[in-house]
């Protein structure tokens, strides 16, 4: 028997007008009783009876509520976001308690969300199914959480570190894998290639020891939906379908892609904002990593999932795990810190003050998805957006109103003593999400920004600008931050010289934060490839205009300086590259997909052109040894080669120099 233990989110988006108005609608919840003096007379013992009586008051219980407090948020978030549809369902002590559709399923035929059918893309959340499926296979023996995965696999892992990934590991997201976002989405089901071989071909680097650090991986959770299959000896579609969705009576969802002829009707359109209207978009097919983010379902459907998992397995006679096993799953396994959420064996922690949480979160292109689980409170919220924007509300915004609404956290403030200057001084700078590709082209994303500054305040406090949204973040302890008007966490760590190695987010445990050192910052390069673009135009352009003067018997003295060809013939390349860069990025398939024949092609252009560089800097050596033409265009001419090296420099840095695939 497989062992079953183990030893060893808010930044904010933004306050919308959805706060607003979800503080003005009704709600019912008693005003909290008073603890420790004791007020009218009254007993301790009738305090403490009072005092379970408001706590088994709280939270959502009466349904024409629940719609009341839900109805004015959607509203407010859909409209204040352009979202097409969205999809609701809230379960409590055993049952559902509320479900509901916002909007449209498909616009054009005004044809309404309906909680029980339309069914949605539910993204990532989908790897909560991959998880209970390999926790059965812990359960009946067949899978060790602490095995190195490659016992489970028909191809190798590369063993880069001495600790083998094992299926913990890739559970708490802390494998050691670099990012890679190659050829996970396509329209066109004959690309769809069988899990094993796309698992094979898609190794993405493994750049930390595992145990460390987590960073979230997609590849990693296809690999453990692949073990659940060879395990099993059942393909993964049908192995959650016999294993989780029929017990479970789940009728309405579905990992199988294209989508069964059955529940094809009802499944939602996507969406995207443009233009001032709803543009419709395919469906997503997820190619390999399917256990990834393949899944499809109803709310109610998912609502039937929550309460199978908050009552430790089971719902209405189907059982899906033991009260052991389900209890393992949902228990702390890693944190980056004691004082943050952390991970459970593929939930995350979504806790607020005095009040632990779980959950998952899922996006693909078009839909936007959130599930939380509250054990203590026997409390399971769901959420789906069927458009694009629906992804600035359903990592926090929509949960966080939720909560605000029916666990209210008071407020306290926070003095900053005389040493808080001096510790924001020592975290405050530039830093990176470690789920980034370190060792491909991927790298250059980047440079398109998505990094996170922090800044400090003279009164000690931070100033926090992510892709989360920015914040102020208050000191709570020892390189422990709060953000002002919340309850989001944020922390740093220090080596044992006093440096901060990292950072974490309290919002976001499957990720860390790294410091960016001065010559990796996107703002400088930004800066110096866009002198480069300035400066190699303008070499193009010159050089017609002394051919000119050249045929005309009026050169100037450093026209015929030696080198200049060379000279042009760098910027023109260089130039090449960029342009070329823009026209496939202009079309993301293009280098997300597919063989990358333009890429490749596109990457040849930077080779030539510090082969160039080199030889114009020999040129350029020589002019000065020899005195040629006049010292300014002597000056002219090594700046642009100096810049062009630079140009080289900053392309290596981004994995741009070479063929990093």
């Amino acid at each position: 028997m497989a062992r079953l233990t183990r030893s060893s989110p808010s930044i904010r988006h933004g306050v919308s007008l959805t706060l607003a108005l979800t503080l003005a609608l009704p709600n019912p919840v008693p005003a909290r009783q008073e603890s420790g003096t004791l007020m009218g007379g009254a007993s301790a013992p009738d305090a403490a009876a009072a005092a379970q009586e408001e706590m088994a008051r709280r939270g959502p219980t009466d349904p024409a509520e629940i719609g009341t407090f839900l109805d004015g948020v959607m509203r407010a978030q859909m409209k204040a976001n352009n979202v097409a549809g969205a999809t609701v369902a809230v379960v409590r002590d055993g049952r559902l308690l509320f479900a509901r559709g916002y909007g449209y399923a498909h616009v054009d035929d005004r044809n309404p969300v309906d909680p029980e059918r339309t069914l949605f893309r539910i993204g990532s959340v989908t790897k909560l199914f991959t998880w209970t499926a390999v926790m059965q296979l812990v359960e009946s023996g067949d899978l060790d959480l602490d095995a190195d995965v490659n016992t489970y696999l028909d191809f190798e892992i590369p063993a880069t570190f001495d600790d083998p990934i094992t299926m913990w590991h890739i559970m708490t997201h802390t494998p050691g894998f670099e990012e890679d976002s190659r050829d996970l989405f396509t329209e066109d089901p004959g690309e769809i290639v069988p899990m094993g071989e796309w698992l094979r071909t898609h190794i993405p680097g493994r750049v930390r020891p595992p145990g460390v650090f987590s960073s979230y991986s997609n590849y990693a959770t296809a690999l453990a939906g692949y073990v659940v299959e060879r395990v099993s000896g059942t393909p993964y579609d049908e192995y959650i379908e016999q294993r989780i969705l029929q017990p479970l009576g789940m009728e309405h969802t579905t990992t199988r892609q294209p989508l069964p002829e059955q529940l094809a009707p009802d499944m939602s359109q996507g969406y995207v904002w443009a233009g001032g209207r709803f543009e419709a978009k395919p469906f997503e097919i997820i190619l390999g990593a399917a256990p990834a983010g393949s899944v499809s379902s109803s709310a109610t459907d998912m609502a039937k999932f929550m309460l199978a998992h908050l009552n430790e397995g089971e719902l209405d006679g189907g059982r899906i795990l033991s009260t052991e096993t389900a209890r393992t799953m949902h228990t702390r396994a890693f944190g980056h810190d004691d004082r943050l959420n952390g991970f459970a064996l593929g939930f995350y922690e979504k806790s607020r003050p005095g009040l632990r949480a779980i959950g998952h979160g899922g996006d693909t292109q078009w839909f936007h998805t959130d599930l939380a689980l509250i054990p203590s409170e026997d409390l399971g919220v769901f959420v789906s957006y069927n458009t694009v924007s629906g992804g600035e509300l359903s990592f926090g915004p929509f949960f966080d109103v939720f909560m605000d609404h029916y666990y209210p956290v008071p407020k306290e403030p926070v003095a900053l003593g005389e040493e808080a200057r001096a510790e924001a001084e020592r975290v405050a700078g530039e830093y990176a999400f470690n789920r980034h590709s370190y060792t491909t082209f991927q790298k250059a994303v980047g440079l398109a920004g998505g990094g996170v500054s922090v800044r400090a305040q003279d009164d000690g406090a931070l100033v926090l600008k992510s892709p989360l949204g920015l914040s102020r973040l208050v000191p709570v302890g020892p390189l422990l931050y709060r953000d002002e008007l919340g309850e989001d966490l944020v922390s740093f760590r220090e080596d044992a010289e006093g440096r901060v190695t990292h950072g974490f987010l309290g919002i976001a445990p499957m990720m860390a934060l790294e410091p960016v050192p001065w010559w990796e910052s996107s703002m400088l390069h930004r800066v110096l490839l866009g002198l480069a673009v300035v400066v190699f135009l303008g070499t193009v352009l010159a050089a017609p205009r002394r051919w000119w003067r050249r045929r005309k018997g009026t050169a100037l003295p450093g026209d015929d300086l030696p080198g200049r060809k060379t000279l042009v013939t760098m910027a023109v390349a260089n130039l090449a590259f960029i342009g070329a860069v823009g026209v496939l990025v202009s079309n993301p398939s293009s280098i997300m997909s597919g063989p990358l024949i333009g890429l490749k092609i596109a990457l040849a252009l930077p080779v030539i052109g510090i082969v160039l560089a080199l030889g114009a800097a020999i040129l350029a050596l020589r002019q000065w040894m020899s005195g040629s033409a006049t010292l300014g265009a002597r000056l002219r001419y090594s700046f642009v080669v100096v810049l062009a090296l630079v140009f080289a420099w900053s392309l290596n840095v981004w994995n741009l120099l070479g063929w990093r695939m």
